[in-house]
């Protein structure tokens, strides 16, 4: 633990601070104190400047809040943006992501894309995101290097992958790769397969069984669209999530990526198994999946945390941009105005999240004791203003441009909107070098 009488590492003055825990709680003229890469004291600013402390920062006219967390994604995806835009799921997936991915996904792919997306994530106050992609053992080396805290996964699928050649090597590789990261700080390894769909139920009972002794998460594209539940009642005589269920796979570990598709049974089945569902509006609307009754999930008591999905499916890894559709998306489907609130949004954006993860008793809320993964965002601009409620500037008025600095563990990896780990300029060159080479490929 932090020792108490020595002086502050970093003392930070934001004009408003959000702590999410407690619910709707704005603290004007606090400070925020740093240790060790851990929050120890939050206090009036007066009282905060009483603190010695190695280096102050004051943040005027700055919302300092916990760093976003993006709960599901596709990373190294970023290379294929813009690839295959207008389609819906099965034809994007069958025609044209599938195709490219065989021909261009290799080590070196995801380490470029892969590298680009957390140069973005971090750009738009994101410290933590969750990956589901192709070799996690390069991603999770660009994790280590840059600073950022991730959930990386095993991908899990029935057929050959960049990677592996079948399920059975894929969770080989992924055990050792647990192996070698369970004392990482800032990286957590779980399972991934990929969807029911795509997942047989030997391979699916293997996950569980692994994921019950390593006590890891697994994070699953569910009910994604209706074609999925038809198949799956068709073929099981069960919907999805009742499959999963019958298989032991839901509890709290357990993720469940995008759930447009959602009845009463399923709710009660996520109600009683405490298992959490990630939300991609974007991606769902883009490819017209369908939309997740997100109020309904939080009336039920579900967690229901956000993502951005990869990319190439939504175009962008801005989670506050994210946050904002979701929380429009979820009065229109509800038909109620009131439903999920600004703070209540930025909640599913941070502590929902970290809660999704497992990761809720170090990080998604500014509470003693807790990491100091925080985002500082800028509402000075002219479109935020006046400012009456920071939280509602954000979500509704701000944007990821706003985003001004971030730290993980205390660690600052964005200072006034520049990257101080990765060169901008090298990995734009780098993404259109690809860009030009696949788009070549393709055009032939």
């Amino acid at each position: 633990m932090p020792n108490a009488s020595a002086p502050l590492d970093l003392l930070l003055l934001p004009t408003w601070l959000v702590p999410v825990e407690p619910a709707g709680v704005v603290l004007r003229e606090h400070g925020l104190g740093i240790r060790e890469g851990r929050i120890v004291l939050i206090a009036p600013r007066a009282e905060a400047l009483k603190h010695a402390a190695i280096e102050v920062r004051e943040l005027p006219d700055c919302v300092l809040t916990p760093g976003l967390v993006n709960a599901h994604g596709h990373a190294a995806m970023t290379l294929f943006r813009g690839l295959a835009d207008d389609l819906p799921l099965m034809s994007w997936l069958q025609d044209h992501i599938w195709p490219a991915e065989a021909k261009w996904v290799d080590e070196k792919f995801v380490h470029d894309g892969t590298e680009l997306a957390i140069a973005e994530q971090i750009k738009g106050g994101i410290s933590c995101f969750s990956d589901m992609y192709f070799f996690p053992e390069v991603a999770c080396e660009l994790v280590h290097k840059s600073g950022i805290r991730a959930q990386m996964t095993i991908p899990v699928l029935d057929f050959p992958t960049p990677g592996a050649r079948d399920a059975d090597e894929a969770l080989r590789k992924g055990l050792k790769l647990f192996d070698d990261l369970k004392l990482h700080p800032r990286i957590k390894v779980a399972f991934g397969p990929h969807a029911p769909y795509s997942v047989s139920d030997d391979k699916l009972e293997n996950v569980r069984m692994l994921a019950e002794e390593l006590d890891a998460g697994i994070h699953m594209h569910v009910h994604e669209t209706a074609f999925e539940v038809q198949q799956s009642l068709e073929l099981h005589g069960v919907r999805p999530l009742q499959r999963l269920a019958n298989l032991g796979l839901l509890g709290p570990r357990f993720q469940a990526v995008h759930m447009t598709q959602i009845s009463d049974e399923d709710i009660a089945l996520l109600v009683e198994s405490n298992s959490s569902v990630i939300h991609c509006p974007e991606s769902n609307l883009k490819l017209a999946s369908g939309f997740c009754p997100v109020e309904k999930l939080w009336q039920a008591g579900v967690n229901v945390a956000i993502g951005t999905d990869g990319a190439a499916s939504n175009n962008d890894l801005d989670l506050l941009g994210e946050t904002r559709t979701a929380a429009l998306l979820a009065k229109a489907v509800a038909g109620s105005a009131t439903a999920l609130d600004a703070h209540s949004a930025l909640r599913m954006a941070t502590l929902n999240g970290a809660r999704a993860l497992g990761l809720d008793e170090q990080i998604g809320s500014l509470e003693l004791g807790k990491l100091a993964d925080l985002a500082a965002f800028d509402l000075s601009g002219l479109a935020q203003q006046p400012v009456y409620d920071p939280v509602s500037q954000l979500i509704y008025a701000g944007g990821r441009s706003c985003t001004k600095h971030l730290w993980v563990g205390g660690k600052q990896l964005l200072d006034d909107g520049r990257l101080t780990r990765l060169d901008e300029a090298s990995l734009i060159a780098s993404a259109r070098a690809w860009g030009a080479r696949i788009a070549g490929y393709t055009a032939l």
